[in-house]
């Protein structure tokens, strides 16, 4: 790395504000360079309601922002980055844009006009006018990458908007217990039963790493497993004792728990405090069948919503479902395999021949509402129990869109995989349900808990070792 005060100059590619409109603030002090050909791009990428033209508009109306009432030498000179679209701290660099034909001679191998060697060109071209500038090439094409460092222009991945380092820094929701954790946190700790529920007081150092809501085992014999209430302080918390749904007589409509990760699960979604749960987890953890266990219980047995609202992310992502035959709830059907599976798992308990089962299903389909991502804007659901399915393919601002949909009485449980985004702008770092898993840890009305390992035959546990 060369010295931290040397300028430097990033070249924007169009795939970064489609992705981010504010990525023209986020460079500090540094200078930021649109070359015409992403202008052009911008321009045939603004049409329609996917995500992607929205950010395009909102890039668009940015720049007319920094431009508006500037004369051609100011623009020439650099636009300050005053209108910081929020951002803060607020840069001080400038945004130049191409004003006349620049282009170094590209190797004969990479001829042509595309839009990605105009922009190698340009770059090239900047590097031979300032050769005292570090000149960048800021793009989420990794193909566009690879070609910028065979030219030997240096280019980097755009990633302001992580959450996260790292996936594997993720909240887990659990945490294990040292073997000698009784007696550091035993001393002075109270215990009492409170309807049937079992509460201790806890003071100990450990007690400043924990959320609200997250869930503790002392791994061993008959392991002790609880869930965080409350933290009193930077050293005393209360933890409840947590119900064991391994066992039949606990059955939640008729699944148990096969593992201590489903217990826990169970416990946050059947619980009234936590109105919104994380289940992260691979392909076959259990996910969807427990969320959708849990809300049957909570709607017809408990009466405590009013039907279950299952979505997700239909896969033309943000495309609108029109082309497909029907109403909004068979439209979805192809989309709602999965959940059509799990149904039939937990009606197939049932007693009755098969007359008994077809009104259980029957009952089932009309407090179980399949609904597209697309119609949840604009709507508040009020006393839902709403499961938001494949979550890692939405980014935080749609998280956030959907989750200011609840009304009061609504619980939320959002269901993915982060090792499973089909999304091209999104990575494990970027998703929307990494992004929630990290803003509500903190918070005591919402609970996560990342499922292990698939509960599957073993044929399938062969096949994803040995495939």
């Amino acid at each position: 790395m060369n010295d931290h005060h040397e300028k430097r100059l990033f070249i924007l590619d169009t795939n970064v504000l489609m992705h981010d409109p504010t990525a023209l603030f986020r460079f500090k002090e540094h200078d930021v360079f649109l070359p015409m050909v992403v202008l052009e791009e911008l321009d045939h990428a603004k049409k329609g309601t996917s995500e992607v033209a929205r950010n395009v508009r909102q890039a668009s109306r940015f720049i007319d922002q920094l431009i508006h009432d500037k004369d051609h030498g100011e623009i020439a000179r650099g636009l300050p980055l005053d209108h910081t679209a929020g951002v803060r701290p607020a840069p001080t660099g400038r945004l130049f844009f191409q004003a006349r034909p620049l282009s170094a001679p590209l190797p004969p191998s990479l001829p042509g006009t595309t839009p990605d060697n105009t922009i190698l060109a340009t770059a090239l071209a900047l590097q031979e006018e300032q050769p005292d500038t570090r000149v960048t090439l800021v793009s989420k094409d990794i193909n566009l990458r690879i070609k910028a460092a065979i030219l030997g222009i240096h280019a980097e991945d755009y990633y302001n908007d992580q959450v996260l380092e790292d996936a594997d820094l993720l909240y887990s929701g659990l945490s294990e217990l040292p073997p000698d954790f009784w007696d550091t946190h035993g001393k002075d700790m109270d215990a009492w039963k409170a309807e049937g529920r079992t509460f201790y007081r806890i003071r100990g150092p450990l007690v400043g790493q924990w959320h609200p809501n997250q869930c503790l085992v002392l791994p061993g014999e008959g392991g002790f497993q609880a869930i965080v209430r409350e933290i009193r302080g930077p050293e005393e918390a209360i933890i409840e004792y947590t119900e064991d749904y391994t066992q039949q007589r606990h059955a939640v409509w008729g699944v148990t728990a096969l593992n201590r990760e489903q217990n826990f699960a169970l416990n946050l979604l059947l619980d009234p405090e936590i109105d919104f749960v994380t289940l992260v987890g691979v392909a076959g953890s259990g996910k969807t069948l427990l969320a959708l266990a849990a809300g049957l219980t909570l709607v017809l047995e408990d009466k405590r919503h009013r039907e279950i609202v299952m979505t997700r992310v239909t896969i033309p992502v943000g495309e609108d479902i029109g082309f497909l035959p029907g109403t909004e709830e068979e439209k979805m059907e192809p989309w709602m395999g999965a959940l059509l599976d799990n149904l039939e798992v937990l009606t197939q308990a049932e007693e009755g021949g098969e007359w008994g089962r077809a009104a259980t299903q029957d009952l089932l389909r009309s407090k179980v509402k399949i609904r597209s991502l697309n119609f949840m804007r604009g709507r508040t659901f009020l006393n839902r129990y709403i499961i938001l399915d494949e979550a890692q393919n939405l980014t935080p601002k749609q998280m956030k869109t959907l989750i200011t949909r609840a009304g009061p009485g609504t619980k939320m449980v959002c269901i993915g995989n982060i090792a499973q985004i089909d999304t091209p702008y999104l990575t494990e770092t970027t998703s929307g349900l990494t992004y929630v898993v990290d803003h509500f840890k903190d918070w005591p009305h919402a609970g996560h808990i990342t499922l292990m390992r698939g509960e599957r035959s073993r044929l399938a546990d062969f096949a994803s070792e040995n495939l």
